[in-house]
């Protein structure tokens, strides 16, 4: 018997299985499709065997990063989710999931991470609240830096920055995507037929962390608000795919802990411990550096061994005298 597939992701939160766009796309493929996943939820991308999230663990190709390289795994394991798809249906597929790249998710990147209120008070608030000590004081930043270069690349901008002129632009692509989208599904449940398929699983992935998360500025997700079938089709899918998943939120964190977290037999744990203390042990001696501990011990020390010199300067003047 195959080993079970081993899907590392980053945990829920806002009411769904996982705060992260790509992450939700493929949990939603990996349900539309039926594959039988081990997953785990996790809160430091360092745990995961490729060092990102999600994660694929496979026993014939090892680990597997980036959604449309684990939905093509998953495909060649025979769990499809756009078998039923005609050719025009498989063709209207590729050319939504390019727009999706192309003019949604440069909007999402902007809203989540380079929007300088909602990357304070949500964004960088949730990871460094989630992210184990001291790594919580490290990569936050390190992937809003990540997050700023995909932006880039994806504009084929690398000269790129932040800026009421960049925002509107975006934006404007963004609402087109969306309003196009919205046609597209209409009144139906999901985009081709009675059963969900791969972009269904990009367009869920998408836009609920934007339908769910409490945004302080939410231009994004007010146009998204006005689209009443877009808002519907991620609560149907939370609804029938992800039922513990898709109720709001307790005002109170809970104590269970996630489907396969952070667990002391995790593959790796040997690796992140070590790193989780040299990291530490850095920000220690920093610490030191900074505020002046280390000289301060040398100044001792060097007294110390003054007063030695001289005392035993004055123990041979002595016997001399004798």
């Amino acid at each position: 018997m195959a080993a079970p597939l081993e899907l590392y992701c980053w945990k829920g939160d806002w009411g769904l299985p996982s705060v992260d766009t790509d992450c939700l796309t493929v949990l939603a493929y990996a349900k539309f499709a039926g594959a039988p996943l081990k997953v785990h939820k996790i809160t430091n991308p360092w745990r995961s065997p490729t060092g990102s999230l999600p994660a694929l663990k496979t026993s014939e190709e090892g680990s597997v990063s980036q959604p449309s390289k684990i939905i093509i795994h998953l495909r060649k394991q025979k769990y499809n989710a756009d078998y039923d798809l005609s050719a025009k249906e498989g063709a209207d597929t590729l050319a939504f999931i390019s727009l999706l790249e192309e003019k949604l998710l440069p909007a999402l990147i902007y809203t989540f991470w380079l929007d300088s209120k909602n990357y304070v008070d949500v964004t960088r608030r949730w990871h460094a609240e989630n992210i184990p000590f001291p790594l919580n004081f490290y990569l936050p930043n390190r992937i809003h830096g990540q997050q700023l270069e995909r932006l880039r690349l994806v504009r084929g901008d690398n000269g790129l920055e932040p800026g009421d002129d960049v925002e509107k632009e975006l934006y404007r692509d963004a609402f087109e995507c969306m309003s196009l989208l919205s046609q597209r599904l209409g009144s139906h449940k999901f985009f081709f037929g009675d059963s969900p398929s791969s972009l269904d699983a990009y367009v869920f992935g998408y836009l609920a962390p934007l339908a769910k998360a409490k945004l302080p500025n939410g231009k994004l997700q007010q146009h998204l608000n006005s689209l009443d079938n877009l808002r519907n089709f991620c609560t149907n899918i939370l609804t029938l795919y992800f039922p513990s998943e898709g109720r709001d939120p307790p005002s109170q964190k809970t104590s269970s802990q996630p489907e396969g977290g952070d667990c002391d037999n995790e593959p790796n744990r040997r690796r992140n411990q070590v790193l989780s203390v040299l990291v530490a042990l850095g920000a220690m001696l920093g610490y030191a550096i900074l505020t002046g501990i280390v000289s301060i011990q040398r100044v001792q020390a060097q007294g110390a061994l003054e007063s030695s010199h001289r005392h035993q300067h004055q123990e041979e003047e002595e016997e001399e005298e004798e």
